[in-house]
């Protein structure tokens, strides 16, 4: 590794540390505990999602990755808690761009994202083997070492910043890795349209012999953010 990549992959400010709870993964996701129980399972990118920690403690065998583990958990932490108010406080300006049904109020959302990161920050701490550094659009994984790869808000939401060649590169690492299925959530890009160049991310899986589907699932904060790519290898 160059110097120079280095320094992108450990500058913390360029990093958004902010997570999701369980509870909300398996409605983005579409799934059950009971379905997801005996699978081995992949986030990527996990950040400051509590999946890992809740879903390992429910009997679940989940491992987390994302750029942002080339930190400590301690500085991971602070910085999440400075994440979090920060978009607590854009919240109050951007609130009508959400929908509030699973949240009810800014209060709620603040206290779901501290909860996930602390059960993140607490689990890093205690299994930091379930939390693997990587570099997106490579992993360090064997072929097919997951059954399923949950991948959340970050493919197709930061299109200003990641090209459909990154999208392609970065859905053949994760279909690499896993034997069975990637889904995607969401499906829109940061200002909650459709990803303009979905039609051709899902040729291209079909044409790679994968079958692929649109799924509209039970959560819905980001308005339009109501759908996954379900992809199933064969």
């Amino acid at each position: 590794m160059s110097r120079d990549e280095q320094s992108v992959k450990l500058d913390l400010e360029r990093i958004v540390f902010i997570g999701r709870t369980f509870g909300e993964y398996l409605d983005m996701f579409s799934f059950s505990k009971d379905e997801l129980q005996g699978k081995k399972i992949l986030d990527c990118p996990a950040g400051a999602c509590s999946f890992t920690a809740v879903g390992n403690k429910l009997g679940l065998d989940v491992t987390a990755c994302d750029i942002a583990y080339y930190h400590s958990g301690e500085d991971l932490k602070y910085k999440g808690l400075q994440d979090i108010e920060h978009a607590m406080k854009h919240m109050q300006i951007a609130q009508n761009n959400y929908k509030w049904d699973y949240f009810k109020e800014i209060e709620g959302l603040r206290s779901h994202r501290l909860s996930a990161l602390q059960d993140c920050a607490n689990d890093m701490r205690e299994s930091n083997e379930r939390y693997v550094p990587v570099t997106l659009p490579s992993l360090p994984f064997k072929d097919e070492e997951f059954d399923i790869v949950f991948s959340a808000h970050f493919l197709f939401m930061y299109s200003d910043r990641l090209d459909y060649q990154f999208h392609i590169e970065t859905l053949d690492e994760l279909l690499r890795v896993t034997k069975e299925e990637v889904r995607i959530f969401p499906l829109v890009e940061l200002e909650g349209k459709r990803y303009k160049h979905l039609d051709d991310i899902i040729s291209y899986l079909i044409d790679n012999g994968c079958k692929v589907e649109e799924v509209n699932v039970p959560y819905e904060f980001q308005t339009n953010a109501n759908s996954i790519l379900k992809i199933n290898k064969y």
